[in-house]
């Protein structure tokens, strides 16, 4: 399989500054928590599979300093971070392609692939799947339970030619994030692989829908 870059979108657990929805009923210190344990949990499913070499990992961080993205990134011993910017979701990750293009072209490597840190269920089977999948689509995504996505997976054909498509037209933050970028490729002649659907942990109510 090619190798690809992960890149985890990770928000720093500031007190009242994360999982704002969720602290209302849960309060602002358990929510804290409970990013916490998610972020961790996603960067450690993310370096049991870095260990087949399959993958390198870069944390795009937001919410820090850059002095203190380096020292959080070291204290999960990842060598590679970067600030996620100012902007949209869409704004951010197209950022960090761009960012990541040298890297990836000394490193050959082909594929990228985003993941958030609102998943409790991720396992490394989840991006096995995903490496394996863009060895014969274009695109990969993950729908989430709110109508957005879990993962997005971009092939070296997306990145070369069409980088603008999974982020324009995009109504981000609304439940129609998933369909909007589907609908952005009906017209081209690229192919594309929905994962399972997760649930992004981000209410009480989504908590309760995992039991």
């Amino acid at each position: 399989m090619d190798k690809a870059l992960l890149i985890i979108m990770a928000k720093w657990h500031g007190f009242g500054r994360c999982k704002t929805r969720l602290s209302k009923d849960i309060g602002k210190s358990n929510s804290v928590n409970v990013q916490s344990i998610m972020t961790k949990h996603t960067i450690s499913v993310a370096k049991s599979l870095q260990k087949t070499k399959l993958i390198d990992i870069s944390i795009a961080i937001s919410g820090l300093g850059k002095k203190n993205c380096r020292r959080w990134s070291e204290e999960f011993g990842i060598k590679k971070f970067n600030l996620q910017g100012k902007g949209c979701l869409g704004e951010k990750m197209k950022r960090q392609i761009i960012i990541n293009k040298k890297f990836c072209t000394k490193q050959k490597i082909k594929n990228i692939i985003f993941i958030g840190t609102d998943l409790p269920d991720l396992c490394h089977q989840d991006l096995l799947n995903t490496l394996k999948e863009l060895q014969q689509n274009d695109l990969i995504l993950g729908p989430s339970n709110d109508g957005g996505y879990w993962l997005i997976g971009l092939s070296e054909k997306i990145m070369a030619t069409n980088l603008y498509l999974p982020f324009i037209n995009i109504n981000w933050g609304t439940q129609y994030v998933l369909q909007n970028t589907i609908d952005n490729f009906g017209s081209k002649q690229l192919k594309y692989k929905l994962l399972d659907k997760k649930i992004d942990i981000d209410t009480i109510i989504d908590i309760e829908d995992r039991k």
